[in-house]
This record gives C-alpha cells, structure tokens and sequence, in this order.
C-alpha cells in the first residue's frame, strides 16, 4: 500500500472511530508503528490530524465528540496551565464565582488556592476538591456523575444553578466560533452551560486555541455575550485581529512561563 493511500485510510478510520492510539493503526494497517508514525507527521504536517498524548485525533472545524478528562487534560498542558492562571487575575477577593466543569477550568481552581473570601459554585467534583482545603466557600451542584469527566450534569445541576446569581462566570468549551459563539456537541451538557450564562453578570471564556473556529451542533451563548475570552496565541491559523475587533475583551497568554 503507498503511503497516500494509507493516509487517506487513516482519515477514513478517525472519521469512524474519532480516535485511534499509534499502536491501534499500526495493527489496522498492518505496519511497523514507526511507518505509522511518519504517516502522522505529515498528515499533521497539513493540519490533517491532532496529535494527543497517546494518541490522534481528526483536526476538523466542526467538532463532535472529545477526549475522556485524563487525555484533555494532558492535551495543550503548558497552554491550559497559563490560561488558568491568568484567569485568576481576574478574580478579587470577595468574588461569586460560577466554574464550569473542564480541563482548563481545572487550572483555574488550582491557581485560586491563594484568594480568599470567595463563594465558588460548581458541577465538577475535582475542581470542589481541589478548593476544600482552601478557606473559601465551596459549594457543589449535585446531578448526575459524568465518570470519565469528573461532572454533575443535569436536571438536580440545572435546577441548584439557578438558585444563584454570581458575579463572573469561567466557562469551558470544546468549540468557539466569532459568528456562532460559543458551542457544544451535547445537548445535555449544554443545558448546564446555558443555565451558567444565564445566571451570571460576567462570562470569562477560558479556553486552548485549538478550539477556537470551531463549531458544534447546540448553541451555548452568543459572542457578544463573552465579556473575556483567556487563551493563547500558539495557533498560527487563527485571524487574532478580527477576535480583537468582535471580542469585548480579548487575552492571549505566554506559554514560555510555565515551561
């Protein structure tokens, strides 16, 4: 098989299967992991494909599904890390906090350690554990266990969220587009994510530029409604000039610092 051909079969397998490890297309395809491997630096080479830890994923403008937390978590690291902490500059003491569930926003509760007198709100069961031995109020919204993500989500959530009305919100997302806003793939999730918009005065966005024009099937809010969106610069195919002119308030981290 040349290696055009078994490119395109790569192509067609991620399409089906959303992801795949070196060493699950390396049995597909019948070939050394190391060919694998090269046939993966140039597809990524051409925007093709996202390389993970451990893994692949298809590089595509309209986004379906994602990775369990551990794997996010572990994709874009340094950026997510720099993200979380500058969002925390945005945080004064005193200050009502919703914080939705991610592998971002996870940074972010790690780098509120050091504020105090805070109320936090949330659905994710690792961020309220990392803020428990803090001496700030944390409270849980109780619902549904998403295990492989560390969320509560729906009507038990959605129901606890609207009993609040924080002053800021930090919101995470798979997928940020200028025209459509911010969007996800799961109807259920969504409806934790729209409660969230609707009940606070500032929605702070934190999110990787990997996510950024990108669109999903459910619409979460609406551009002009993002008061902040925190992410970094690494993304070269991304026109910063049009978000700095249709964001209310664009940030874009330095990466270098947490390295």
């Amino acid at each position: 098989m040349l290696p055009a051909e078994r490119e395109h079969l790569i192509i067609t397998f991620l399409k089906t299967n959303k992801k795949a490890t070196i060493h699950d297309l390396a049995i597909e395809f019948k070939v050394h992991e190391a060919t694998i491997r090269r046939d993966l630096n140039k597809l990524e080479q051409f925007n093709q494909i996202k390389r993970t830890h451990g893994g692949v994923v298809l590089n595509d403008s309209e986004v379906w599904d994602e990775l369990n937390f551990d794997d996010r978590e572990s994709s874009y690291y340094y950026e997510k890390l720099a993200i979380g902490h500058q969002a925390a500059e945005f945080v004064e003491n005193g200050d009502t906090l919703f914080i939705d569930s991610g592998s971002t926003t996870i940074h972010f509760a790690r780098a509120l350690t050091q504020k105090n007198n805070l109320t936090i709100i949330t659905n994710d069961i690792h961020i309220a554990s990392i803020l428990k031995s803090t001496s700030n109020q944390v409270i849980v919204t109780g619902g549904i266990l998403y295990k492989d993500n560390y969320l509560l989500n729906g009507m038990i959530t959605n129901d606890t969220l609207k009993l609040f009305n924080p002053s800021k919100l930090f919101l995470a997302t798979p997928a940020l587009d200028l025209e459509k806003g911010v969007t996800h793939f799961n109807e259920t999730l969504t409806s934790t994510k729209i409660q969230m918009v609707n009940q606070a005065k500032q929605i702070y966005v934190l999110t990787d530029s990997s996510k950024l024009d990108k669109v999903s099937l459910y619409n979460v809010c609406p551009t002009h409604r993002i008061d902040t969106l925190i992410t970094d610069h690494t993304n070269h195919k991304i026109n910063w000039t049009s978000y700095e002119t249709k964001l209310n308030h664009l940030v874009t981290v330095d990466t270098n610092i947490c390295h």
